[in-house]
C-alpha cells in the first residue's frame, strides 16, 4: 500500500470521528472515540481483521456463527456473512483479494471475495480451525488448527501448501517480520513453540515454567521481542525472539486475550476479559503500568492498527447492552 494512500485513509478517518473526544479524565492514554453497534449478535466475539485498501473491519462473531464487516468510514455494518461455524480466525489476503474465515466447530477455512464478500472456495482441516496470519512477502495464509498443527495455505488458489505438526493445539501465535518463523503458544503443554516455516519443523521450545494459560502473543517489528501474557497468574512476559531468554515481565488485568506493540509511544496494550485495558511502558528495558482503561466486562478480543492509530476493542452483548465495538484513540 502506497504512503499516498495510507494518508487518504487515516484523513477520512479523522474526519469522521477525530472531533469527538468524550469526558475522560486528562492524561488518559487511551479515549473512548466512539462506539460502533452490532445488531443481533449474541455470544462470544472473537478475532478481527482489516481491509486498509477498503477501510473496512472484519469481526469473528463466534458466538453467533457470523462474520459482520464494518465500513470505518461511516462506522456502520455493512455486510454480514452468515451460516458458519464457530468463526475464530479472519484475515484479508490483500494480494489474492481474499477474506479468509477460520472456523472452530467444523475446521473448515473459508475464502470470500473480498469486494463483494461471494464464497470462492473452502479447504476442511478437519478440525478447530483457529488464528489466522498472512507472510506479508509472500500472500501465504497460516491457520492454526486440530490437535495440533500450522497449515500453509496459498489464499489464491485455495490450496494447502504444506503442515506443520504441532504437540498440541496452538492459540495465538505470530509470524517473524521476515515470514521465515512462526511463534506460537501452545497453553496445553506450558509452552511456546519455534516454527521454522521454510523447513515446516518446530525447532526451538520455551517452556513456561509455572505460568499458564499463554494464549495472547505480539512480536515487535524489528522481530527481536516476543511478548505473550498469561492468564495465570495474570502476567505479561518479554522474550528474546532469538533465545528464548526472559527480559522483562509485569503483572497485568485478568483474563488477557490479545497484546500489541505501539512502537510510537513504546507502549503495549492488553486487552483482557476482566473489562479493562492495561497500558504498559517499556522504559530502559523495563516494563510499568501506565494505566488501566475501563472497556466492557467480557471484552477480551482486540485489534490495534497503528496505521490509523487506533485500537478497536469488541465488547459482547450482555448488561452493557448490545454487542459493539469500543475505538480507542492512543494519546498523546
Amino acid at each position: 500500500m502506497r504512503v499516498t494512500h495510507l494518508g487518504v485513509i487515516t484523513g477520512c478517518f479523522m474526519a469522521v470521528f477525530g472531533s469527538w473526544t468524550p469526558g475522560f479524565a486528562a492524561g488518559e492514554p487511551l479515549v473512548l472515540e466512539t462506539t460502533i453497534p452490532l445488531k443481533d449478535v449474541s455470544g462470544r466475539i472473537d478475532h478481527m481483521a482489516v481491509d486498509l485498501a477498503r477501510h473496512r473491519l472484519a469481526v469473528a462473531e463466534l458466538g453467533n456463527d457470523t462474520v459482520d464487516v464494518i465500513d470505518l468510514s461511516s462506522g456502520r455494518v455493512v455486510h454480514r456473512i452468515a451460516d458458519l461455524k464457530e468463526p475464530q480466525g479472519v484475515a484479508f489476503a490483500a494480494a489474492a483479494d481474499v477474506l479468509v474465515v477460520a472456523n472452530g466447530d467444523d475446521g473448515s477455512v473459508r475464502f470470500f471475495g473480498a469486494d463483494d464478500f461471494t464464497p470462492i472456495g473452502r479447504i476442511d482441516l478437519g478440525g478447530d480451525a483457529d488464528n489466522v496470519r498472512i507472510d506479508k512477502d509472500t500472500g501465504r495464509v497460516v491457520v492454526g488448527y486440530g490437535a495440533g498443527g500450522l497449515a500453509v495455505i496459498d489464499p489464491a488458489a485455495r490450496a494447502k501448501l504444506a503442515d506443520v505438526p504441532l504437540p498440541v493445539h496452538p492459540e495465538g501465535f505470530q509470524l517473524a517480520p521476515d515470514g521465515k518463523r512462526a511463534y506460537v503458544n501452545l497453553p496445553d503443554a506450558r509452552q511456546a513453540a519455534v516454527v521454522d516455516l521454510v523447513s515446516g519443523k518446530q525447532v526451538a521450545t520455551w517452556p513456561m515454567k509455572d505460568r499458564r494459560s499463554n494464549f495472547p502473543m505480539a512480536i515487535d517489528v524489528a522481530g527481536t521481542t516476543v511478548a505473550i501474557a498469561f492468564r495465570g497468574p495474570p502476567r505479561l512476559v518479554l522474550f528474546d525472539a532469538a533465545t528464548g531468554a526472559e527480559r522483562a515481565s509485569i503483572g497485568t488485568c485478568g483474563d488477557a486475550d490479545d497484546v500489541f506493540f505501539d512502537e510510537a509511544r513504546q507502549r503495549i496494550y492488553v486487552s483482557c476479559g476482566e473489562g479493562m485495558v492495561d497500558v504498559l511502558a517499556q522504559t530502559a528495558g523495563k516494563l510499568q503500568r501506565v494505566a488501566r482503561v475501563p472497556t466492557s466486562s467480557g471484552a477480551r478480543t482486540a485489534l490495534f492498527l497503528p496505521v490509523l492509530d487506533r485500537l478497536y476493542v469488541a465488547a459482547r452483548a450482555g448488561s452493557g447492552g448490545e454487542a459493539r465495538i469500543l475505538v480507542y484513540r492512543p494519546v498523546p
